[in-house]
């Protein structure tokens, strides 16, 4: 049965810890997204818990910063032709990547096989997204997250060679430019997502443009608005 309601957001503990408990269901997760709260299995013990931090991990298109040396790794990717972008034709693929990647100071992965089906299922409803970087043949880095009318959370990313995952984070923030939405939630703030110029905001702050981004209605998307 699909979660009615979550707990104030002003009940989270320090650590943005909210809930824990309940489905994944596409509609739990579209109210929770809607309302600014995320799922991550954080252990065993706790196999859903629901997150509301504070501060926020927000990428505002504008800031995005890309180093010299990037900008060269950039440029010699954009103009090869072992490279091409691709949107929404190995979601699976790219989840699968994101789980069983080694992270350092990561034991296991938090993309539980629930957490994989129920992504794909928000996939299939039109709520969720990813981007690839395919070269000769195969995939080698990628991105998926949720899209609800002109907002966009990234969930997980991978690179199997060095600075192919920060080269598809860009890739996808010139499409979102593009397309008109104004910030990626990264949900928290990493080493690699800070250097790309994600920013700490209050979740006071967050509620507000994430409010202005979904608007009244949950836009669901059609497989379309993903294309170059």
């Amino acid at each position: 049965m699909a979660i009615i309601e979550f707990p104030s957001i002003e009940s989270a503990n320090e650590d943005g810890l909210l809930a824990i408990g309940g489905d994944l269901e596409v509609e739990s997760l579209l109210l929770a997204y809607g309302q600014g709260i995320f799922p991550w299995p954080i252990s065993s013990d706790f196999p859903l818990a629901w997150f509301s931090p504070n501060p926020r991990g927000i990428l505002f298109l504008e800031d995005l910063h890309i180093s010299k040396s990037m900008k060269k790794t950039v440029k010699k990717l954009d103009s090869s032709e072992k490279i091409e972008i691709k949107f929404n034709e190995n979601f699976q693929e790219v989840v699968e990547n994101c789980a069983s990647i080694t992270r350092k100071g990561q034991e296991d992965t938090w993309i539980t096989q629930e957490m994989k089906e129920a992504y794909f299922h928000l996939f299939l409803s039109g709520y969720c997204y990813s981007i690839e970087i395919i070269e000769e043949g195969n995939l080698v880095a990628g991105l998926y997250g949720v899209c609800i009318s002109n907002y966009f959370c990234g969930e997980s990313m991978f690179g199997k060679k060095d600075n192919y995952s920060k080269y598809c984070f860009i890739k996808l923030i010139e499409f979102l430019k593009i397309k008109n939405i104004k910030f990626f939630d990264t949900q928290v703030v990493t080493p690699v997502t800070s250097s790309l110029g994600v920013k700490e905001i209050s979740r006071l702050s967050y509620l507000k443009i994430l409010k202005e981004a979904i608007g009244t209605k949950m836009l669901e998307r059609s497989k379309d608005f993903f294309t170059i």
